[in-house]
């Protein structure tokens, strides 16, 4: 595997910022007047959710998968998982420059397969302005398909201030039902995103924040009315699906050995190697 050396990481990294700053220009945080569903969520069709998954111990190769599903009673009416390798190196607060293009070329795939199905939002695993730039996977993708987005995490990003602190759990032992949220308010006073109960069995909430061309708000109605448990389905199943394409179709590298010439015994399967992590 390529290893990148520090001069060249600092070149990818100077680039990368000044394609992020072009791309935050176009960042758009409210509803739009034109996409009516927005202010009636009973003219949602369908939504989406993208993942990506690692193999353990090896962070180029990578399953993407994109789900579709009818809204509100979150049935699949479209699925995708590809196998892809990444030729980028990670940057921690630029992941989107490894991930962002594999997801694009999922929707465009979608576009071309099952034109009826397009989602009108699409849910990311990851963050959108919650953020230390402002602008996460969510936000990214999102100004690049030029379609409403909102970013879903499973744990706080701790960005302006915000931790997860005993003053912050504490916070969250309060949301005591579903659909009860709590703001993140940085130390810039910005509202970045709302820490959210999804479920009346969830003791841990899920983080929501703006990715594209919606409104906290919403972005928050919408999820929240996706969750069926914890995580909300299409971020969920795209999760569960990207595993278990993994599973089913990633075939390690193995090393080559010497013939054996003493007493043969039956190969044993490493399942390590499906280990997977995110």
């Amino acid at each position: 595997m390529f290893q990148f050396k520090p001069v060249q990481m600092d070149g990818v990294k100077n680039k990368w910022d000044r394609e992020q700053e072009e791309l935050v220009k176009q960042l758009k945080t409210c509803n739009m007047l034109d996409l009516e569903w927005q202010d009636n969520l009973t003219k949602l069709r369908y939504v989406a959710g993208v993942d990506l998954s690692f193999v353990k111990g090896n962070d180029t190769v990578t399953c993407a998968c994109i789900v579709v599903l009818s809204y509100p009673n979150m049935q699949v009416v479209y699925e995708d998982c590809q196998m892809k390798e990444l030729d980028a190196p990670y940057i921690p607060g630029y992941l989107a420059f490894r991930e962002a293009h594999i997801l694009v070329d999922l929707y465009q795939e979608l576009e071309r397969k099952c034109p009826d199905s397009i989602p009108q939002v699409i849910l990311v695993d990851g963050n959108g302005i919650l953020h230390p730039k402002g602008f996460g996977l969510a936000c990214h993708l999102g100004i690049l398909l030029d379609t409403p987005t909102i970013g879903v995490a499973k744990q706080l990003f701790h960005v302006d201030g915000l931790q997860n602190d005993d003053q912050h759990k504490n916070k969250i032992k309060e949301l005591e039902h579903a659909g009860e949220f709590l703001p993140l308010v940085g130390d810039t006073q910005k509202v970045l995103g709302y820490a959210l109960r999804s479920t009346e069995k969830a003791t841990k909430p899920i983080y929501v924040s703006i990715g594209h061309k919606i409104s906290l708000e919403t972005a928050k109605q919408v999820v929240a009315n996706c969750c069926k448990y914890r995580i909300p389905e299409p971020t969920r199943l795209a999760d569960i699906k990207s595993r278990e394409y993994l599973r089913e179709h990633y075939k390690p590298e193995q090393p080559q050995t010497e013939p054996q010439t003493g007493p043969q015994t039956e190969p044993q399967t490493d399942t390590s190697a499906f280990s997977i992590e995110r």
